[in-house]
Formats: structure tokens, sequence, C-alpha cells
């Protein structure tokens, strides 16, 4: 399929199946005579966990730095992008830790600063 269908069916656009192509999120797709790019449903799959993982707050480069592992995540049914017991530094373990990590600073950083803000206020608005 062309990549407008491509990205319609993955749920996002043109643009962003080009941009996750030159970041090395996805591979770089077939083209036809003309030169248009051709993806199959392994992309659109792929590009569908890309989003997915996004979402969750994982960044591009995160995602960029484990890219091949991605088409695990993207088998029907899903794998798991790691061995079993496998939690080394080439897997998704240590960027979600990192993320997590982040969260948990930035929601300690919002507790204080609404603590802050509730006791200059005079009220603790729950």
């Amino acid at each position: 399929m062309r990549i407008g269908d491509a990205a319609a069916a993955a749920g996002t656009t043109p643009r962003a199946l080009r941009f996750y192509e030159e970041r090395g999120l996805l591979p770089p797709p077939a083209r036809t005579a003309a030169g248009q790019r051709e993806y199959g449903p392994q992309a659109v799959n792929r590009v569908r966990v890309i989003r997915a993982l996004l979402a969750l707050g994982l960044t591009v480069e995160d995602l960029a730095s484990r890219s091949h592992r991605l088409d695990l995540l993207a088998a029907d049914p899903p794998r798991s992008c790691a061995s079993e017991g496998d939690f080394g530094p080439d897997t998704f373990a240590p960027v979600i830790e990192q993320r997590l990590a982040a969260l948990d600073a930035e929601i300690a950083r919002l507790t204080r600063l609404r603590e802050a803000l509730a006791r200059h206020s005079g009220t603790d608005i729950r």
C-alpha cells in the first residue's frame, strides 16, 4: 500500500511515516518503479507499536536506540522484546526504568509545588 493508505491504517500521517523512517524507527520501504514508497502490513503494525510507545512517554530517541526490537512487539501475537530473564542494556528495560524514574521525579516535584501553593494560600484544596 502507498504511504497515504499505510498512514491511515496506522492512525497517523504520511509525514510521520517519513519522520520515523528518517529517525531509523521504520526501515526504508520498498519503492515502486515510479519511486513511491510501498508499505506492507508488518510496517503498519510497527508504526502502531511506535505510536503506542510514544504515547506511553518514551521518546523517539528511546525507540531509535532499540529499533531492532520493535518488530518483536509488532508481531501477531506480540512477542516479548526480551529473552526470558533478559533485562540487559540491549532491551527496553533500562529505557523504561529511566522513564519511570523521570516520571517519579516529576510527580514528586509537582507534589511539592502543590503543597507549597496550598500552604501559601492558607487552604489545602483537594
